[in-house]
C-alpha cells in the first residue's frame, strides 16, 4: 500500500513524499527508522477517493502548469536528473491534485517511460500539443529549450486569456448589480407599494400590474423561479457538454454580435501560433495539423484543420482548404499562408500571423469593453425608468386624485 507523508528532517526541513508499506504502522516505522519526524501521513487510497469527491475544489489551473513547466526548464537546462527535478517541483506546487499527477510522472519515468510518454497519461493536463513538443524535444537532446518555448507559449495564452477576463468581469458584475437590485425591488419596496394602492382603489397602469404580479409571483413562488432557473442553468451546461451541443455552441460563438469577431481572431492567432511552434519544432505538417485541430478550442476550426490535414496528405497545399472558409479563416490569413508553403518559410509567416492577430485581440478587447459600457448604461437606465414609472405614476394618479 502507498502512502503519502508530509514530515521534517533533522536539519528542520519539510519533506514530502510516497512511500510502499503494508500498512500505515509499517510506515510509521519506516519513517522513524529514516530519522523522520512526522506531521502527517494518508494513504494515498483515501486520499484518491477523497480528491476524487472534490476535485472541483482543487482543480490545477493553468497558471499552475506555466510554473511548473518553466521552472523544470531551469532544472534541465542546471542538469539536475529529471526525476529529482519531478520531486523538487513535487514539494514546491500547493495542489495536492498536482501534486499527485507529478508523483505519478516520477513513477512512470524512474520505470523507464520517457516524459512525454508518461505526461501521455495525464492528457487533462498536458494536451497533445504539449506532450509532442516535449517528445521533440528529447529526440533533438534539447529538452530544457522546448520546455522554454512551452512555457513561453503557456504563458501567453495564459495572459490573453486573463485580459479578456478581466475585460468582461465589469460588465458582468454590473448585470448581476442591477438584477440583485430590481429583485431586491420586487420582495421588498413593491409589496409595501401594493398595499398603499389597493387601499386608494386607483385604476392602475398595466406596467404597474405587471410589476406587481411579477412581485407576487416571486414571493409567493420563489421556490419555483429557484427551481425553474436552477434546471435551465443545468440543461444548459448539460447540453453544452454534449458533442452536439458543443458543436452548436461553437457556431453561435462565431457568430455572436460584437463578440463573434473576438472569437474568430482569438483562434486565429491560437492555431497559427500553436502550428508555427510544432513546424518549428519540426513535427511534419500533417502531425502537425492534427494537434493544432485538438487544441484550438472550437468544433468549426477543429473540421476545417482536419479537412486540410486530409487534403494535404494527397499533395494539395493548407491554404486551399482556407480558401474555402472564408468566413471562418479570413482571405488575408490564407494568403499569407500560401506564401508561405511557396516559400518555404510556413513557421515564420504563421509566427507573424500569430503576432499580428494577437495585438488584433488585446485591441478588440479595450474596444469591447469601451462599447459594452455605454451599452449597458442605456441597458440599465431603460430598465431603471421603466421600473420608476411603473411605481411613480399610480403615486401620481393618488396625489392628483387626493389634490381635487
Amino acid at each position: 500500500m502507498k502512502f503519502i507523508y508530509q514530515a521534517k528532517n533533522q536539519q528542520g526541513n519539510t519533506e514530502k513524499g510516497t512511500i510502499d508499506a503494508l500498512n500505515k504502522q509499517g510506515a510509521i516505522d519506516t519513517l522513524r527508522n529514516n530519522n523522520l519526524i512526522i506531521i502527517s501521513l494518508k494513504s494515498s487510497r483515501d486520499i484518491a477517493l477523497f480528491s476524487k469527491n472534490l476535485s472541483f475544489l482543487d482543480r490545477v489551473k493553468n497558471k499552475d502548469i506555466v510554473i511548473f513547466t518553466r521552472q523544470l526548464a531551469v532544472l534541465v537546462q542546471a542538469h539536475v536528473p529529471l526525476v529529482q527535478s519531478l520531486k523538487t517541483l513535487s514539494k514546491q506546487t500547493k495542489s495536492n491534485t498536482f501534486q499527485e499527477k507529478i508523483f505519478d510522472l516520477v513513477k512512470r519515468v524512474e520505470a523507464g517511460e520517457p516524459l512525454s510518454g508518461a505526461m501521455m497519461g495525464h492528457k487533462k493536463l498536458f494536451s497533445n500539443f504539449y506532450v509532442n513538443i516535449v517528445k521533440t524535444g528529447e529526440v533533438s537532446g534539447s529538452l530544457h529549450k522546448s520546455l522554454i518555448y512551452l512555457a513561453d507559449h503557456l504563458e501567453k495564452d495564459h495572459d490573453l486569456r486573463h485580459k479578456i477576463k478581466s475585460a468582461l468581469s465589469y460588465p458582468i458584475f454590473v448585470v448581476i448589480a442591477f438584477i440583485g437590485v430590481a429583485v431586491a425591488m420586487m420582495v421588498f419596496v413593491i409589496p409595501k407599494l401594493t398595499a398603499i394602492l389597493t387601499e386608494s382603489g386607483t385604476e392602475l397602469p398595466i406596467q404597474t400590474k405587471a410589476l406587481i404580479g411579477v412581485s407576487s409571483s416571486l414571493i409567493n413562488y420563489y421556490w419555483a423561479w429557484i427551481l425553474v432557473l436552477a434546471s435551465l442553468i443545468g440543461f444548459i451546461i448539460y447540453f453544452i457538454r454534449t458533442p452536439k451541443g458543443k458543436k452548436q455552441f461553437d457556431v453561435i460563438k462565431l457568430k455572436m454580435p460584437i463578440f463573434g469577431s473576438l472569437f474568430k481572431k482569438i483562434y486565429i492567432s491560437r492555431f497559427t501560433e500553436n502550428l508555427s511552434t510544432l513546424v518549428t519544432a519540426g513535427i511534419p505538417i500533417i502531425k502537425s495539423l492534427e494537434i493544432t485541430a485538438e487544441v484550438v478550442g472550437n468544433s468549426v476550426y477543429k473540421k476545417i484543420f482536419l479537412q486540410a490535414s486530409k487534403k494535404v496528405s494527397t499533395g494539395e497545399q493548407i491554404a486551399v482548404t482556407f480558401k474555402k472558409h472564408p468566413n471562418t479563416i479570413p482571405f488575408m490569413v490564407a494568403q499569407m499562408i500560401e506564401i508561405g508553403e511557396n516559400t518555404g518559410k510556413l513557421d515564420s509567416v504563421l509566427d507573424n500571423i500569430a503576432d499580428f492577430y494577437t495585438r488584433e485581440v488585446n485591441n478588440s478587447v479595450s474596444g469591447i469593453t469601451q462599447l459594452i459600457e455605454p451599452i449597458l448604461m442605456v441597458a440599465m437606465g431603460i430598465g431603471v425608468a421603466i421600473l420608476v414609472s411603473a411605481i411613480l405614476m399610480p403615486i401620481y394618479q393618488i396625489s392628483s386624485g387626493a389634490g381635487m
